[in-house]
């Protein structure tokens, strides 16, 4: 059994090592041939991980004396942090090829600095996107960027409907993945220049790797109508924090709805299965942990208030892009566009002539 590596920044989030180390206890139970490569400070670091045998006899611990601030500047962050800091040496690793994957609950901003820094983007991305699951009324989809690029031209939206693609067909399995860009319609005229330039972009492409399905509106995410939602990242960023705000708001509606009478307490116990799956459905929990795509290397962004159960989605994450060769699926459809790129361009010369 080949193992799979990931590098952890341990200092990363609101809670720092105590639930970081704790989540990987739980990857450890459901994922055994995962190995740790944990960074972080051994006075804080080192009395938890000595209460978690389990998770020290797969684990090999680095210390670092510096950890980034979830408020720090990414500016300052690189200057203060790089080469030394628990969260540039868990990238690091991953440049280096000592670990498959990198988990951070660490500061967003930072870790995308860092990561651009120390991996760079692959050939021909100019700006890299952070990927999420999002799940949706047939399963689950992937909602890109969603955060990490505000504003994007149409050749940076059709790059970040290759990276969905490919991280849609590493993930789920799917030979050709459907693809929609999020529009404020699904008819061609609607939408900004950008948007529309890259839907045309994507049609004349043509490529075997994707399904490309024109235009979806902000509904369809959740109907799960494509597989792969295409937003830059401002849009993007706002349809998931609403959509989480939105789940924890139906739990809270339902817990007071099911407390208030005697007749719904006990209408609930009848119905509590159905309830427990519902709650499963809405768990943000469960869907924790973005991918940031276009990288020379697989980082994963945990939310920095995640608990133990939260980050070990993230570190799962993480682990099945690596099990699924993402990488090599990215760089596989990326040289299949470009190769075709001077095709479509001189193709569509030859119409205007």
């Amino acid at each position: 059994m080949t193992r799979v590596r990931i590098s952890i920044d341990a200092m990363g989030g609101d809670h720092g090592p105590e639930v970081t180390l704790r989540g990987l206890t739980k990857v450890i139970e459901r994922r055994p041939d995962a190995r740790f490569l944990i960074y972080g400070r051994e006075d804080t670091v080192l009395p938890v991980l000595d209460g978690l045998p389990v998770l020290r006899d797969v684990s090999e611990f680095t210390h670092c004396e510096v950890a980034v601030r979830m408020d720090d500047k990414p500016s300052q962050a690189l200057r203060q942090g790089r080469w030394k800091s628990s969260m540039w040496k868990a990238i690091e690793a991953v440049k280096n090829g000592e670990a498959d994957a990198c988990v951070s609950a660490g500061n967003t901003g930072a870790l995308m600095a860092m990561s651009k820094f120390c991996l760079r983007t692959m050939a021909d991305i100019e700006r890299p996107a952070i990927a999420a699951i999002w799940p949706t009324m047939r399963s689950e989809s992937i909602v890109l960027d969603v955060g990490a690029t505000i504003g994007a031209d149409a050749q940076q939206l059709v790059d970040f409907a290759i990276l969905g693609a490919a991280m849609a067909n590493a993930l789920f399995d799917l030979d050709r993945p459907t693809v929609g860009l999020l529009n404020v319609g699904v008819e061609e005229i609607k939408g900004q220049e950008e948007v529309k330039e890259a839907g045309r972009m994507l049609r004349e492409a043509a490529l075997n790797t994707m399904r490309y399905e024109g235009f979806v509106e902000g509904d369809d995410i959740g109907k799960g109508t494509v597989d792969v939602v295409v937003s830059e990242g401002f849009a993007g960023n706002i349809a998931l924090k609403t959509a989480e705000g939105t789940a924890r708001q139906i739990a809270g509606y339902l817990r007071e709805a099911m407390s208030r009478t005697l007749m719904a307490r006990i209408g609930y116990l009848f119905a509590r299965g159905a309830f427990q799956r519902l709650g499963e459905k809405m768990d943000v929990r469960k869907v924790n942990g973005g991918v940031f795509l276009g990288l020379n290397g697989i980082v994963v962004k945990s939310h920095g208030g995640a608990d133990a159960e939260g980050f070990a989605a993230a570190v799962e994450l993480g682990y099945e892009m690596a099990r699924s060769h993402l990488l090599d699926r990215t760089r596989a459809t990326l040289d299949l566009y470009h190769a075709r790129k001077p095709q479509v361009a001189a193709g569509a010369a030859a119409v205007n002539e």
